[in-house]
């Protein structure tokens, strides 16, 4: 099968799924206005609301919601077959993933900006808001965790990368500088300069790599991990348009140039894809369902952008319509990232014979530092067949991976800030609701974390990650399908997602769990326990008001 064929068909998707589908959600079943006030106009503080246009903050949002989730994902999901995974991106993205987004914006510029557990709050009960809150709070603190630990690796491994990823502040703090205090006009100048700068920053990284000693616990990684948490309590407190803003702008320009130069040389080298179209039962690998709608999270449907959406993005919206461009759009961009992802994946090996030792196992499947050299080599592949020397095109794309992971980790540190400022709110502490000692308890709760077992702590409760971002996603359509339904609009496009996810998810959840107990590992069985708890007690909220709606309009 050609991937090039694959690659292209897919792109023909996208397009047509945001020009009809994302419309018709947009339009008929959320009927947004461009006369409607957002958020950040009503409640502007120059801080964190902050009227944005809508091409700069469809930066912030993509590099926000990408990461190196659907790079991971699809590079461990091939395992069964290059097909459900490509098949599950493009449902799963066009269907639930960019309603899912789009809607949690709306609905949340429509509460004042409010996270989606105040929207819940609202729409169902004040107890499903704290049951939320708390749901999110662990999944802010593994995501904080773990990407610090991700990001760390990557320095060490990739150190041509780190030279370009620490010059990206400066570029960010004097792009801020000249739109915002400036008032420079000339936006597509000023993005042409600074992304040819960053491009030689990352030429220069190829000559002047970057080890740093390990100074703090003697260890490196540990040594990067205070680096980053340093840097992401800085970013997190300054106001958005100073550094958090047009960092992710830039980046997002340099990940859509990544991501098109790929689909480029995909197109160019035109590789046969080596890989099984579907693989049944790969040796220990858990069932194909529900597993694939696990593992393939972002790139298909993830609960964390929620977050993102009600968080920082709607804080920064300047119309309600641009809610389809910057939310839908950005599903779909990360859904073709997913794609890409698993091309590389599945046509970057020289044989089936290869291929087939790389993906031996589950276990040989799931390291994340082997997948990521996997993204890594063959998508240098396809930007070599560009004509880019080896040595740049590897630099390029995990630049571009080191780039989404920073701002997701960017972004979630002031996502948990936002959470426990409301957190303490609803318990009347004032004090934990001011940005510093707020952003205290944000960074040094995952800092500690990360200080488990060498850096390495967040990923004692990274097995429990994948399924609570998913079930967060489910109640998510929970809330947006109330939301509907007490506007009398039509539920059966967010109703059907909020089944189909809370259907899964439970059924890796319950999976999951009876390995816990196998294993004897109580924490996480009994972690996974109160979250299941929660959900079923969130559920229950849920059909009481679905019950009494009906009656009342019976």
């Amino acid at each position: 099968m050609s991937a090039a064929l694959i690659g292209g068909v897919s792109l023909l998707c996208f397009f047509l799924a945001y020009r009809f589908y994302g419309k018709f959600i947009e339009r008929r079943i959320f009927s947004t206005s461009h006369d409607a006030k957002t958020p950040s106009v009503e409640l502007e503080d120059g801080i964190d609301y902050v009227p944005t246009r809508a091409s700069i903050l469809f930066g912030h949002h993509f590099s926000s919601i990408a990461g190196a989730a659907p790079i991971v994902g699809p590079a461990i999901a091939v395992i069964w077959g290059w097909l459900p995974a490509v098949v599950w991106i493009l449902v799963g993205s066009i269907f639930i993933g960019g309603v899912h987004d789009m809607g949690s914006l709306i609905v949340s510029a429509r509460h004042k900006g409010k996270s989606i557990a105040e929207v819940a709050k609202s729409v169902i009960s004040p107890r499903t808001r704290i049951l939320f809150m708390f749901i999110i709070f662990f999944a802010l603190l593994v995501v904080m965790a773990v990407f610090a630990l991700v990001i760390a690796l990557l320095f060490i491994s990739f150190p041509a990368a780190v030279l370009p990823i620490l010059m990206q502040t400066p570029v960010a703090l004097a792009l801020g500088y000249l739109i915002y205090r400036k008032r420079q006009t000339h936006l597509f100048t000023l993005t042409l300069a600074m992304v040819c700068l960053l491009y030689f920053f990352m030429w220069l990284g190829t000559i002047v790599p970057i080890k740093v000693p390990p100074i703090f616990f003697s260890s490196e990684i540990l040594t990067w991990v205070v680096i980053l948490m340093a840097y992401v309590y800085t970013a997190s407190t300054l106001p958005v348009w100073v550094l958090l803003q047009p960092r992710d702008y830039i980046n997002s320009y340099l990940l859509l140039l990544t991501l098109g130069s790929l689909y480029l040389g995909l197109f160019v080298a035109h590789p046969t894809i080596t890989a099984p179209a579907i693989v049944a039962s790969p040796p220990g690998a858990p069932p194909i369902l529900p597993f694939l709608f696990i593992t393939i999270a972002c790139g298909a449907i993830s609960g964390f952008h929620a977050l993102v959406s009600s968080g920082t993005t709607v804080k920064q919206m300047s119309l309600e319509t641009d809610s389809r461009p910057i939310a839908y759009g950005g599903m779909l961009a990360e859904g073709a990232l997913a794609i890409v992802a698993a091309l590389a994946c599945t046509a970057g090996f020289a044989s089936r014979a290869s291929w087939g030792q790389h993906y031996a196992s589950w276990s040989a499947a799931s390291g994340f530092m082997i997948k990521i050299t996997a993204f890594v080599n063959g998508a240098g592949g396809f930007l070599e067949s560009l004509g880019i020397p080896a040595s740049i095109a590897t630099t390029i794309v995990s630049v571009t991976i080191i780039a989404f992971a920073a701002t997701s980790l960017d972004t979630a540190t002031r996502l948990q800030r936002y959470i426990i400022a409301e957190l303490a709110s609803s318990v009347r502490v004032p004090a934990l609701q001011r940005r510093h000692p707020a952003t205290i308890i944000a960074v040094g709760s995952a800092f500690g974390l990360t200080l488990i077992n060498g850096g390495k702590g967040g990923m004692i409760l990274w097995p429990l990650f994948g399924t609570i971002n998913q079930l967060m996603a489910g109640l998510t359509f929970l809330v947006l399908t109330i939301y509907l339904l007490s506007k009398n609009k039509p539920v059966l496009y967010t109703a059907v997602p909020m089944g189909f996810l809370m259907i899964f998810t439970t059924a890796a959840l319950v999976h999951d769990l009876r390995g816990f107990a196998a294993k004897q590992n109580w924490l996480l069985f009994g972690i996974g326990v109160a979250v299941a708890l929660l959900e079923l007690w969130f559920i229950v909220e849920g059909a009481l008001i679905i019950k009494k709606s009906r009656s009342v309009s019976a």
